[in-house]
């Protein structure tokens, strides 16, 4: 029984991840719409997209690491940020469906990258075209996510079915 509960909690992570990145996303659409046409593609505003889709990435990678400890899944520890974006896109045959999908993957690496340069780049003159890349990436990241996701919760939801036959 304990099983199904945590899968339960986990499903509830899920969830909680999916609500904050849809506001993550509000917020990044409404900055689109006011302050950047408002003030123009200025230092402050290139900042604010930069927080956003760092916000973003550490929220989910938050999410990843839950699951990884659920299907107890190890990392490396020199690069476990990487290694687990990786784990993420993996089928293990007999334990998990993959969390994420390959495109999604690719997305997410690219604004994993960018958090990492963000977080030792101590300028504050972002090139608007590079954040222009990083926003696509993160657009596309958000749309697919969502789906996989949900196919993910799907996975745990046949997982917790079969715990409860091996129970009754």
């Amino acid at each position: 029984m304990k099983e199904n509960e945590d899968i339960l909690v986990l499903k509830e992570e899920i969830t909680k991840t999916l609500r904050i990145i849809e506001e993550v996303y509000a917020f990044y659409q409404r900055v689109h719409a006011h302050e950047i046409k408002l003030l123009g593609r200025t230092q402050s505003t290139a900042l604010i997209i930069a927080q956003i889709i760092e916000n973003f990435y550490t929220c989910i990678e938050t999410l990843f690491l839950r699951i990884s400890q659920f299907f107890e899944n190890s990392l490396q520890q020199e690069k476990w940020h990487s290694d687990l974006l990786s784990k993420m896109a993996l089928r293990v045959e007999g334990v998990r469906e993959p969390a994420i999908s390959g495109k999604t993957y690719k997305n997410l690496l690219e604004i994993m990258r960018f958090r990492h340069f963000k977080r030792y780049y101590f300028e504050l003159d972002y090139d608007w075209d590079k954040l222009d890349f990083i926003s696509e990436k993160f657009e596309k990241a958000h749309a697919s996510l969502k789906e996989d996701l949900q196919t993910f919760t799907n996975f745990l939801d046949l997982l917790n079915q079969a715990g409860k036959s091996k129970q009754g």
